[in-house]
């Protein structure tokens, strides 16, 4: 079974590591071996008095490792841009299918999943806030007067009904007088607020022509949302 151990750069990683090593001298069985190098590599620079058991295996491979490299150093010092701590993790994991060992340690845990994880809830996030909601109605009630007491009222409502549009429903009507023998047609419509504008509707179809034989005007009696 492989051994995973993640954000080896980190207090929390570096803790870890050091309650794995308790009563250990190296990752894997009793002598050095690759894992170790790996870890080795993994964590940068030596660990604190903190982590006593991660410290003295940290030591101890850095002398194998010394043994192997006889020549003298002269020191060397190795700058990078400043980058957020999550980079170097990810570009060693991007490296990794080179090696022939990867299937034995996994340093890094199982950050891809969480991450692919994490942006497909925000993609689904995304996607439901960005749904259309439905658009509002609202119920209005129009006066509609004709030009003079020989109107035929029963023609202006046919003409007035007769307009018809997406997101427009005509309702009950009424005559209600007005005087001198005069009335009025009181006509409830419901519309779908995003596709039907009442201002619109009155002056770009009900009071021009051929409605505008029977129509003077038009008035808005009430305006409820619904």
């Amino acid at each position: 079974m492989a051994i995973t151990f993640s954000d080896l750069h980190t207090v929390t990683g570096l803790k870890s590591l050091d309650e794995f090593l308790s009563g250990k001298s190296y990752i894997s069985g009793d002598h050095l071996t690759k894992d170790d190098v790996k870890v080795y590599a993994a964590v940068r620079g030596t660990p604190g008095d903190q982590f006593p058991n991660a410290s003295k295996w940290y030591s101890c491979v850095s002398s194998h490792l010394a043994k192997s490299f006889p020549g003298k150093a002269v020191g060397v010092a190795v700058a990078c841009q400043a980058a957020p701590v999550e980079a170097a993790p990810k570009e060693v994991k991007e490296a990794s299918p080179a090696s022939d060992d990867d299937e034995d340690l996994d340093l890094f845990g199982d950050e891809t999943v969480e991450e692919k994880k994490a942006a497909e809830e925000r993609e689904a996030s995304v996607k439901a806030s960005s749904k259309k909601k439905e658009s509002g109605k609202s119920s209005v009630l129009l006066d509609v007067k004709p030009w003079d007491d020989e109107t035929d009222m029963k023609k202006l409502e046919e003409a007035v009904r007769s307009v018809e549009m997406p997101g427009l429903l005509w309702g009950a009507s009424k005559l209600v007088a007005v005087g001198y023998g005069i009335k009025k047609l009181q006509i409830m419509m419901t519309i779908v607020d995003d596709l039907v504008s009442v201002d619109s509707l009155i002056e770009e179809h009900l009071t021009v022509e051929p409605i505008n034989e029977h129509v003077q005007s038009c008035d808005i009696v009430a305006f409820n949302k619904i």
